[in-house]
């Protein structure tokens, strides 16, 4: 994945994407991103599943040195210290390409000692960072609800798409919009994280936007309102056959009501069978899935997980609203995590099948653990499981029918045909017989 595309926020688009439903239109999947929750909540991201508790592990002093343990089964001990103190006084007296602040060595230093894990999924946040991220798993935001990325040509932020109903929608923002300057400050130079924080801001508060549109001619000045805008992660219609079609494109706080209120629809529109599409899903919240299971699901176990000391934690699913129609899931390459999680399950028990190519596979378990400065750390602290045993890490989960996508039918054709998404109408038309 590349860290390329942004709904206001720290997130991350999808390598490749996956056509949502076949209805003549080029359709892509939604932002999909790193998603990570707040005050004891769990989560899978982007293959990660993470335990967020609020910890107090530390109260932060001026004078920290003063007050380590030290021991010999310590990396911080005296010897470190006085070190670290040679490094940064060498690193003052003569680095050449910019001044060195206290704040970005100590960010340095932390960043390192969770690298030295060779773990890419345990890693270190600011406060900062842990706020952007606390903030997407919840899939609710002040901003102007619009997707934005950097443009490859000028390396200026650029709208790529719009929330619909959001205030860039009702101000006639449009995908391929260049984001010249943001209240009248150039947005030349800048990160994309810094042009969206530039953007964001408190709802009812607005921002002034400049912008470069082709074949406008001129710089068009819009003014945005800020909003609470809800991401969108559910989408859905009802196919020929009184087949249902769903979406999830990513599982945050809102997906359990989206997810509700479209399983809810299409039964109302007579829905006799229902493609399930994970394709391009990263993950998110357990929370979400489990509850989005509990819909789908016979009763047992949904997904358990065990830690180093092989403690074990069950999540289980009553069996009082199974789906009670047949079931086809769409799953790819880039479906991970929570994903995984309700594909896994669907296969252990047999209520559906899964049509596409082998998953992610991430099946390890991080934790949170915020530190009273605002900052935290993510460590991996243990794996899951599908209900029938099987730790996904690595491997993925098989589909029962293999099926690769066709880009070039999709992408390059005048009549764009997802060859996946028919593939799993004419499994489902069979179970449906």
């Amino acid at each position: 994945m590349e860290e390329n595309k942004e709904l206001e926020t720290t997130t991350e688009e999808q390598a490749s994407v996956t056509p949502a439903a076949n209805n003549g239109e080029k359709k892509g999947l939604f932002l999909s991103g790193l998603i990570v929750g707040f005050a004891a909540t769990l989560l899978i991201v982007g293959g990660i599943f993470i335990a967020f508790q609020i910890h107090n592990i530390m109260t932060m002093k001026d004078d920290v040195a003063a007050q380590v343990s030290y021991g010999e089964d310590s990396a911080v001990n005296a010897q470190t210290i006085k070190k670290l103190q040679l490094l940064e006084d060498t690193v003052k007296e003569n680095f050449y390409l910019s001044e060195v602040t206290n704040e970005q060595l100590e960010d340095g230093m932390f960043r390192g000692l969770m690298d030295s894990l060779d773990d890419p999924y345990s890693e270190y946040y600011t406060a900062e960072e842990l706020n952007e991220l606390t903030e997407q798993t919840q899939g609710i935001y002040f901003g102007i609800g619009a997707y934005v990325s950097m443009d490859s040509e000028t390396n200026l932020p650029k709208i790529s798409g719009v929330i619909e109903g959001a205030p860039a929608a009702d101000v006639d923002l449009r995908a391929n919009d260049i984001i010249y300057e943001v209240d009248g400050v150039s947005t030349a130079g800048k990160t994309l994280t810094e042009a969206v924080n530039m953007i964001r801001g408190e709802a009812g508060t607005t921002v002034d936007l400049t912008i470069v549109r082709q074949g406008a001619g001129d710089y068009l000045h819009v003014t945005v309102e800020r909003a609470k805008v809800e991401s969108p992660t559910v989408k859905y219609e009802m196919l020929d056959d009184n087949m249902a079609y769903i979406q999830i494109v990513e599982f945050d706080d809102v997906t359990i009501d989206q997810f509700t209120d479209a399983l809810a629809t299409v039964k109302g529109s007579g829905m006799e069978g229902l493609i399930l599409d994970l394709r391009g899903n990263p993950g998110g919240s357990l929370d979400a899935v489990v509850k989005i299971a509990r819909k789908l699901l016979p009763e047992g176990m949904i997904v358990y997980t065990e830690d180093k000391a092989g403690k074990r934690t069950e999540y289980t699913c009553d069996g009082k609203t199974p789906l009670e129609v047949p079931l086809v899931v769409l799953v790819d390459m880039n479906s991970a995590s929570a994903s995984e999680i309700l594909a896994g399950a669907i296969q252990d028990y047999g209520v559906g099948t899964l049509v596409g190519t082998t998953t992610f596979g991430k099946g390890i378990v991080q934790q949170i653990m915020p530190f009273t400065d605002g900052s935290a750390i993510k460590i991996t602290i243990s794996a899951y499981y599908t209900p029938n045993g099987r730790n996904i890490h690595g491997t993925g989960i098989e589909p029962d029918v293999e099926c690769e996508f066709d880009a070039e039918a999709y992408y390059n054709s005048d009549d764009p045909v997802d060859n996946q998404l028919e593939k799993a109408k004419e499994v489902l038309k069979e179970l449906m017989k």
